[in-house]
């Protein structure tokens, strides 16, 4: 969408329609399960460029590494391969911070560290990687950070539901950094990856300059409502051990976990971020308010 808006005629092989409903500029191709054998031919046929989406993530122990290896390795070769025979100019690859490094990193990162992931999703986006860079073709390779935004997910999506509580949250002490990433920053990164020579062969952490600690993240949301911080300065320790109590050792960690990956490679390259990271958090959380989901129904003392 933001690509067509931005004058770029676009083909968009999707499983779900849905949501794209064919506007001005977007022609909507359907596609299968990338697990399975997939004609990339028709679909790259005509296309100057290609920018490189789909996969899976992270949704559990259930999924098997050979099916991450299938979608997000073998499925992004197959089409680098086919896009290179096609004559396609440039082949932007999202990749992941994952790729890189687990889940928590204990200095910050930059794109001279050796790949070191440390799960199947990670391993997969890393091979992935690799086979982009020996299909023959300009290749971009974006390693974004948590990326946020209207309708985020996963761990942002739960630090909304808890920043929508009426109460104060235990979160003061905590000054771990955490790199973010903007929606509209990534969008602006896989556009510079398309239009400048400067990102051609490359591979770059994309992240929001700057850090945010999760106590930063819950006072951004919060002011953005209109409320204050709220937040309790809980000795960490204490925290661990009452999160420990009800099984929820591993929310904790991803809460005080240090991740930082400054965009520095990809800054000197000559991309600019479009908005900051606290007026991007508070246009998520404005998107997502409390008073029009209904998740709260007091301001927070």
């Amino acid at each position: 969408m933001a690509l067509a808006q931005t004058g770029y005629a676009v083909r968009a092989a999707a499983r779900e329609r849905r949501g794209l409903n064919s506007p001005s500029g977007i022609e909507v191709v359907a596609q299968g399960d990338l697990g399975g054998a997939v004609d990339w031919a028709p679909l790259v046929a005509g296309i100057d460029a290609v920018v490189h989406l789909a996969g899976i993530a992270h949704v559990g122990p259930q999924i098997a590494e050979a099916a991450y290896d299938a979608v997000n390795h073998r499925a992004t070769a197959a089409l680098a391969t086919v896009a290179a025979s096609a004559g396609v100019r440039r082949f932007v690859f999202m990749s992941s911070i994952r790729a890189q490094t687990g889940a928590l990193s204990p200095r910050p990162l930059t794109e001279a560290d050796a790949p070191q992931p440390t799960d199947a999703y990670g391993r997969s986006k890393l091979a992935a990687e690799n086979a982009v860079c020996a299909a023959g073709l300009p290749y971009t390779i974006l390693r974004p950070a948590l990326v946020y935004g209207p309708g985020a997910k996963g761990n942002l999506a739960s630090l909304m539901r808890l920043a929508a509580l009426p109460v104060p949250l235990p979160f003061g002490a905590l000054t771990n950094r955490r790199s973010l990433l903007a929606l509209d920053n990534l969008i602006a990164a896989v556009r510079f990856a398309l239009e400048d020579t400067r990102a051609i062969n490359e591979t770059f952490l994309v992240s929001d300059p700057g850090t945010l600690s999760v106590a930063d993240m819950v006072a951004a949301i919060r002011a953005a409502w209109g409320r204050s911080s709220a937040l309790l300065p809980v000795p960490p320790r204490l925290l661990a051990a009452a999160l420990s109590l009800v099984g929820q050792r591993d929310a904790f960690e991803r809460l005080s976990g240090t991740q930082v990956a400054e965009p520095a490679k990809l800054i000197a390259a000559g991309w600019r971020p479009v908005i900051e990271t606290r007026p991007g958090l508070a246009a998520m959380a404005q998107a997502a308010s409390p008073r029009k989901s209904g998740t709260a129904s007091r301001s927070t003392p």
